[in-house]
Formats: structure tokens, sequence, C-alpha cells
């Protein structure tokens, strides 16, 4: 493979040889030795990495992402085609690709949520524990009526009936549903009184 199009900055004798060393490689089924790796992202990385971030505006995401670009640039230099662009051209060809993979599989999966959302908070000043000790007392008070009340108040208040619905649900006219509700929501306000349940 021909690696020559990597940018050779000058210096020490070291840095030659490894350019000659990235270069000289020619079979597909090679991957690069750890010194040409090294020399690839020492040229490559910066600008790679602020590819990226431009692409992800998240900086773990874009070192994660570069990652993987230096990876398979070392598992599958045969790829590179010198007269297609320069290394440069194709890492960033290849980070771009590993963008688009990473968000169609992103978008395929339910988003990734920070445990922290679920601890426990009170929304709008409301403490979950007082809200469950709440609707404990109200089904205390609730079970004090009399079943015909109860039932009107369960049909009409907690299933949303009408009163022609509820009507028909529990085989009483609509005037006595209507009654029921009046008389039944009278006797839980008293209920809930006497529990100390303010609405």
């Amino acid at each position: 493979m021909h690696w020559a199009r990597l940018r050779d900055r000058g210096g020490s004798a070291e840095r030659k040889a490894r350019t000659a060393r990235v270069s000289g490689m020619s079979t597909s089924t090679e991957v690069l030795d750890e010194a040409a790796l090294r020399l690839l992202y020492a040229e490559h990385s910066g600008p790679v990495l602020a590819y990226l971030l431009k692409l992800t505006r998240d900086r773990a995401r874009a070192e994660d992402l570069l990652q993987e670009t230096m990876l398979r640039a070392w598992r599958r230099p045969a790829a590179f085609e010198p007269g297609r662009g320069s290394v440069r051209a194709w890492l960033c060809t290849v980070a771009h690709n590993l963008v688009v993979d990473d968000a169609r599989s992103r978008s395929a999966r339910p988003n990734e949520t920070e445990l922290t959302e679920y601890t426990e908070r009170p929304e709008d000043g409301v403490d979950p524990y007082e809200a469950a000790l709440r609707a404990w007392e109200f089904a205390d008070a609730l079970a004090a009526l009399s079943a015909e009340h109860r039932a009107v108040i369960i049909e009409v208040y907690y299933r949303r009936a009408t009163v022609a619905e509820a009507a028909q649900t529990l085989g009483i006219p609509p005037g006595t549903v209507k009654s029921r509700t009046f008389y039944a929501l009278r006797a839980l306000r008293l209920a809930c009184q006497e529990r100390g349940i303010t609405p």
C-alpha cells in the first residue's frame, strides 16, 4: 500500500524511517504496525477530531468515533486508495461514515437517559410519597360510603361516564344517578373532613 501521502514535516531521521515503513506496505492482508499507527495518529488525529466535533457537537462521542476511525485505518489500510485523495481525506470519509452509522443506530434504539432523571425528586412541589398517602386516605374515605354511592362516584368521576352511561351500567334511571351523585359527593366530603383530607 502506498502511504506516501502522509505529510512529512521533516524532522528527525526516526520520523523519516517511520514514514518509509508506512509507505512500504503493499499487501491488503497486513495491518499497520504500531509505529505506523502512531505516525498516522500524530499526523491526522487533531484535524479528524475537529471534523468529528463539527459533525457531532459532542466531545465524548467525537473522541470515541476518532478511536474507531483509527482502528479501522489500522485494521484495513488496503482500503486507502492514493489515487482518490489524501490520507486525511480518506480518514475524514471513514469518520463521516461512522457518524452516519452512529446516528442511525441511535435513532433505531431508545434514547439513553441518565439515572439521575429518575431519582426521587418532587415534581411541581408534589411529594410522590405524600400523593400516595393522600390517595390511600381518599380510598379509605371512598370505602366508607354506601355501596350505591360508591358505585355512582366510581362511574361518574373515575370512569368519566355520562349520566346516561352510568344509568345503563348501574341499571338505574338517569334521575337516580343525578340524585345519588349529589348525595354521594356530600357524604364523601364529610368522610374526607373526618379524616383530615382537604381538597
